[in-house]
């Protein structure tokens, strides 16, 4: 029993390590993290960026996987640490750190996808450096709609609420 608990603490380490390496590719790639660092004129701390991104990736992985251990908010409440008239000052601060939250979360996709779609001017150089003429806009049309469908079954199911 023990072996299999290592087996797959490794097979999920390393998994979980390739997933997050893909993701700072294509931050490299699109140079997402040098951009911002000269749009907010601290180009010589772009290290302190990248580091705050794996950091942020590190947490943000731990709290998907340990989801109980994020809930903080409700143990605060649960148990009334601070006294039962402050249940209501809570949950407005709660709410508070949702809508921050957002706001970074939502500058960070969006800033994202302008740098992938700036990428995106690349593929006609690299089709035509690769001999693809006639149907590129069928394969990006193709890709486009396999999301659109993938998202489609994602939500319609409801497969975002069991975690699966």
């Amino acid at each position: 029993m023990f072996l299999k608990q290592l087996f797959m603490a490794i097979c999920g380490l390393s998994f979980g390590l390739l997933a997050s390496a893909g993701v700072f590719t294509v931050f490299v790639s699109v140079g997402l993290i040098p951009r911002f660092a000269g749009k907010m004129h601290v180009a010589k701390k772009v290290f302190v960026l990248e580091e705050a991104v794996v950091f942020g990736t590190i947490v943000g992985g731990f709290f998907s996987v340990f989801s109980d251990y994020a809930q903080i908010g409700r143990f605060i409440l649960s148990r009334q640490i601070f006294g039962a008239e402050t249940v209501l000052i809570w949950k407005w601060m709660g709410n508070a750190f949702f809508i921050i939250w957002g706001l970074f979360a939502g500058m960070f996709v969006g800033c994202l996808a302008l740098a992938i779609a700036e990428m995106l001017d690349s593929i006609p150089i690299f089709s035509r450096r690769i001999g693809f003429r006639h149907g590129l806009g069928v394969a990006i049309a193709a890709a486009a709609l396999g999301k659109v469908a993938g998202s489609l079954v994602y939500f319609a199911e409801g497969i975002f609420l069991s975690g699966q």
